[in-house]
């Protein structure tokens, strides 16, 4: 490992001034990551800036409705916290499924955001990877690529997002706050991640320098009656190979709100606006569902070796949301 310099932030603007001072800096939080990233040799910081200490590890509830999570609150905290298990159910769904309890104690809201593929070639330092290093290939596309994306991808990259609570937190419209060293910003989670396109290293429209000091999530009542659901190739702590977190408010039959959003199939959790829009307004039934699934994932583009998340995808739709909408009618 590189030696680094490690400076202790005690306020936000003293955590980016120590940033801005070094551009081989990284902050750090729970460091589950990161940590491993500089063992291997991919993530080569020159500084880490520990943001543990900061105020940010609260979560709030405002005049509106609107919860406010800080960006060092736990993974472990945010599941257990009242307002997240009442209010919306499939976060603390998403956020247990992920990691292991000791992983979820170190955390934070923050560094999941910012967490990197899991990608073999792009963790191995002795492969091509045009996420690591730009224009020097994407050996996944022609290699092992069963757990890779089937939507959003392109020639130069086809990994996915690991987060399980990005994908729920996709599906309920939450935004991501930040501060620089010219003030404070914030930014939809759907504009969050850039498009994969020719330049996968950009992955965040996050500006440079900047801190994410917490996520938003604005009142949702459909997200009361929600789900995740996660499948993966052991029971026990492991990535997924396809997730999809869903709400859904039925009345008389009818889809009257509903939220999808998919993980492990893109390289950004992935928000089914097509579903949404053939659901709403009709009937919730399999069918339908199959249907909806059927229109969002007309855009896959699957690799030989990865065309099963299709229908592992348009069968974890159909499940989760058949689930809700009996539900919704006892």
């Amino acid at each position: 490992m590189r030696e680094f310099d490690y400076r202790r932030a005690h306020d936000v603007a003293g955590a980016v001034a120590l940033l801005g001072a070094d551009p081989d800096a990284r902050f750090l939080g729970g460091g589950t990551n990161l940590v491993d990233l500089m063992k291997t040799g991919v993530e080569r910081p020159g500084r880490l800036v520990d943001v543990t200490d900061l105020p940010l590890d609260r979560i709030e509830r405002t005049a509106d409705g609107t919860l406010r999570i800080g960006a060092t609150v736990t993974n472990s905290d945010l599941a257990v916290h009242p307002e997240i298990r009442h209010r919306f159910p499939a976060l603390t769904q998403a956020v247990l499924a992920g990691a292991s309890g000791q992983l979820r104690n170190m955390a934070t809201v923050g560094g999941n955001l910012l967490q990197r593929t899991r990608c073999a070639y792009f963790t191995d330092v002795t492969s091509a990877c045009n996420k690591r290093d730009p224009g020097s290939g994407c050996p996944a596309i022609h290699g092992e690529h069963r757990n890779h994306a089937i939507l959003g991808a392109s020639e130069h990259c086809v990994a996915v997002h690991p987060s399980d609570m990005g994908v729920a937190l996709a599906a309920f419209d939450a935004r991501v706050t930040y501060e620089t060293a010219d003030g404070t910003g914030e930014l939809p989670l759907a504009d969050f991640y850039l498009p994969v396109g020719d330049t996968p290293h950009q992955e965040t429209a996050l500006p440079p320098g900047a801190l994410i000091t917490g996520v938003t999530l604005p009142p949702a009542p459909v997200a009361a009656h929600s789900r995740y659901r996660k499948v993966r190739e052991r029971a026990s702590y492991a990535f997924a190979i396809g997730s999809v977190a869903a709400a859904l408010d039925v009345r008389d039959g009818v889809v009257h709100d509903v939220r999808l959003a998919f993980g492990a199939v893109a390289s950004r959790p992935w928000r089914a606006h097509a579903a949404e829009a053939a659901l709403t307004g009709g009937p919730a039934t399999a069918d339908a569902f199959a249907a909806a699934a059927d229109a969002e994932l007309a855009a896959a583009a699957p690799l030989p070796d990865n065309a099963y998340k299709v229908t592992l995808i348009r069968n974890l739709v159909v499940a989760v949301l058949s689930e809700l909408a009996e539900e919704a009618t006892r």
